[in-house]
């Protein structure tokens, strides 16, 4: 049996290797090669660190739990091969009461382990601003997108909304950007989402936020976040929601907050105000449908 200081010194070594590798990563690789980053490592929103941490933090435990046990499965094959002369079967144990604590105990320790910190980044996640700087409703409808700014309680002139239609593609099958629904987010400023269904489940995804949520009729869902960076981001439906479903796509544009409300204005001159529902049923609407009698950029 090895001595513990043979385990030492052979344990040393690759924990040095595994710090070097570390050391020399790039911002990109210490995050997955996950979306949400720039090259320099700056994340698109306060939450977008956490979910790649616990992604990649939970790939790099799983992979040495993989590595030891491949290692020990072809340790055993080698060690307690049949060799030249031998007949019959080797001896067997009957059990080994260490060893079936150890791989009793060391899955409990690693559920237990991923749970945990799931849990804690998933309540963070969840936590709702209560007065956040941006209110705005998102509502998903078969095959587009509407937002509704200033909150969900706004009425009046407070509220201005935007209609989308689904994505509209050339000749040649591309995506013509401009005409896809736009969601606009003030950078460095808390938002919350409010996220509605017109139809059917729906669930929205700005990709480089790694994360997406679930839109249902009859319960709205909520999301709570601060955009760190501003940029162009692309979003979609993550969830099957019917034939043109891989149309239902929408932009982010994360501007500053002088922009934003350049933008806000811009849509208060259309005449885009009060409750985008009033103004979806005066605007001739077909139910389920997706079609608008009147769109915006």
């Amino acid at each position: 049996m090895p001595s513990k200081r043979r385990i030492r010194l052979a344990v040393l070594p690759l924990g040095i290797a595994t710090a070097a590798i570390l050391a020399g990563c790039s911002p990109t690789q210490l995050h997955g090669f996950l979306p949400g980053f720039t090259e320099d490592g700056q994340a698109a929103t306060n939450h977008t660190d956490m979910v790649a941490g616990l992604w990649v933090n939970s790939w790099i435990v799983l992979l040495a739990v993989g590595v030891i046990t491949w290692g020990l499965m072809l340790w055993a094959m080698i060690a307690y091969r049949r060799r030249r002369g031998q007949t019959g079967l080797p001896v067997q144990l009957r059990y080994n009461m260490p060893i079936e604590i150890f791989y009793t105990i060391v899955p409990l320790i690693l559920v237990v382990g991923f749970f945990a910190f799931t849990a804690r980044d998933q309540a963070a996640l969840e936590t709702q601003t209560d007065d956040p700087d941006v209110s705005i409703v998102a509502i998903g409808k078969q095959w587009a997108w509407d937002f509704q700014y200033n909150g969900e309680e706004a009425s009046g002139d407070d509220a201005v909304w935007s209609m989308g239609i689904q994505a509209q593609t050339d000749a040649a099958g591309n995506v013509d950007q401009s005409q896809l629904p736009t969601l606009y987010l003030p950078v460095d400023k808390s938002v919350k989402i409010k996220l509605e269904s017109r139809d059917v489940i729906h669930s929205f995804w700005i990709i480089d936020f790694l994360y997406k949520k679930d839109m249902y009729i009859g319960r709205d869902n909520y999301w709570s976040f601060t955009p760190t960076r501003e940029g162009t981001y692309a979003g979609k439906c993550a969830e099957l929601c019917g034939e043109y479903h891989s149309m239902m796509l929408f932009n982010v544009k994360v501007v500053s907050d002088a922009e934003y409300e350049q933008y806000l204005d811009s849509l208060r001159d259309k005449g885009q105000t009060g409750d985008i529902q009033d103004a979806y049923d005066r605007l001739g609407n077909l139910p389920g449908t997706g079609a608008t009698a009147k769109g915006d950029e």
